[in-house]
């Protein structure tokens, strides 16, 4: 898959181990898989976020787990159950991978889908409020 890189991206994934870099290239192929136009970027100093029309992800790698932060407000179904944590989060729900865990990747796909859906109609904050 082809699409543009932010080298500061590539700058926080390259140094981490092995396992970690796995993740993150996984989480970054789908999101761009999701949509050719989501776009990289850095927020919060070295975090790489995944944005179109608001955010969509982002990645925060950890001592024993890769966090993916999931901005929807939690209102993406998540039908196979692969949240982690933030279910009461108003923002951002996430996944945390450990070492030799497997990324379920239609789910997560199916969600970046629905995240970036969500964006271009206005963001989750407002298809809440018009709920």
């Amino acid at each position: 898959m082809s699409y543009t890189k932010d080298p500061r991206v590539d700058a926080y994934i390259d140094p981490l181990p092995e396992w970690q870099r796995a993740v993150c290239h996984e989480v970054r192929d789908l999101v761009h898989e999701a949509d050719p136009e989501v776009a990289e970027t850095i927020k919060r100093t070295v975090r790489p976020y995944f944005v179109l029309q608001g955010n969509i992800c982002a990645l925060l790698a950890a001592k024993t787990h890769v966090n993916i932060f999931l901005y929807d407000g939690a209102i993406v179904p998540d039908p196979e159950g692969i949240i982690t944590g933030g279910h009461d989060n108003k923002t951002a729900r996430m996944i945390s991978i450990h070492e030799g865990e497997k990324i379920n990747a239609p789910a997560l796909l199916t969600m970046f889908r629905q995240i970036i859906a969500n964006n271009r109609a206005g963001g989750w904050r407002k298809i809440k409020r018009e709920s």
